[in-house]
């Protein structure tokens, strides 16, 4: 049963990992390369005010807020970048992050943050509170994709220029996206530090961010159920096939090259396009 419950732990968070990528990505059109270090923004921010004996819900809140405020200045420094450089960009943010957490002692340095303080909810209240998590977000983007807010990300995703003459404030659209996107992500950071109980900068390195991505683009991007069922599936591969864990990066890779090749809409296009198949075989 602890096997069972760890597992869906797991899948929750990296759902709320994933869905906070499709909301910069899938839904805005912006190319994030460093969405993990949003994430371990969000679980160091966490993980040390409790060590210094804040409860559990203010710390996460705590790391979402801080994670969000990253997310708007990485926006805004990024407003003048587009497609490839600004996933170079957002790639070096990465970088950042890695760096300033391994030379700071008071972060923890290359050992990291051991000791963390459990939530105090027991595995099973946890794991409801991570799913509520998990289905807030889910409801949330959702919610998102079909309200005004989301037909204006889609038009800046489309394109910025066509969108800034038809009067939206691109420049706002994009950081609204980031501000939401990184502060979610800071959500399942926070989530990550209290149920491993450590983290380390390898915790929220560029394969990481890359695991992210590859659930975004596998589910389909924009696509929030997609993203939801790759999430999941994901996110349990390497503790059901051990040896992926060791061959991350080359699975994945395969993996995203078989879907950009057959499917480049995702497994969410896959499914309407086996659907629509044996539906006009039936009729």
């Amino acid at each position: 049963m602890a096997y069972e419950i760890s597992l869906l732990i797991v899948m929750g968070i990296s759902i709320t990992a994933g869905l906070s990528l499709n909301l910069i990505t899938g839904f805005c059109g912006q190319i994030s390369l460093g969405h993990a270090a949003f994430m371990g923004i969000g679980a160091y921010t966490s993980a040390l005010m409790t060590k210094n004996g804040l409860p559990f819900f203010p710390s996460l809140a705590a790391g979402m807020l801080t994670a969000g405020i990253a997310g708007i200045f990485v926006g805004l420094c990024s407003l003048r970048v587009r497609h490839d450089f600004l996933a170079i960009t957002t790639m070096g943010v990465g970088f950042l992050f890695l760096g300033i957490v391994r030379q700071q002692d008071a972060l923890g340095g290359e050992m990291g943050i051991s000791g963390i303080p459990d939530p105090g909810l027991g595995r099973i209240g946890f794991l409801l509170f991570v799913m509520g998590c998990a289905a807030l977000v889910v409801y949330l983007s959702l919610y998102m994709k079909r309200s005004w807010l989301g037909f204006a990300f889609d038009a800046v995703a489309d394109d910025e220029d066509t969108a800034g003459m038809l009067g939206l404030d691109v420049t706002q659209f994009k950081l609204i996206a980031f501000a939401i996107g990184t502060s979610l992500a800071g959500l399942a950071g926070g989530l990550y530090a209290h149920n491993i109980r450590f983290i380390d900068p390898d915790s929220f390195g560029f394969v990481e961010s890359i695991t992210v991505l590859s659930m975004v683009v596998i589910g389909g991007i924009g696509s929030v159920w997609g993203v939801v069922i790759a999430s999941a599936v994901l996110s349990v591969l390497p503790l059901w096939f051990q040896f992926i864990e060791d061959y991350k990066l080359l699975v994945y890779g395969l993996l995203l090259f078989s879907v950009m090749r057959f499917s480049p809409g995702g497994l969410s296009a896959l499914c309407f396009n086996i659907f629509s198949f044996f539906r006009k075989k039936l009729t």
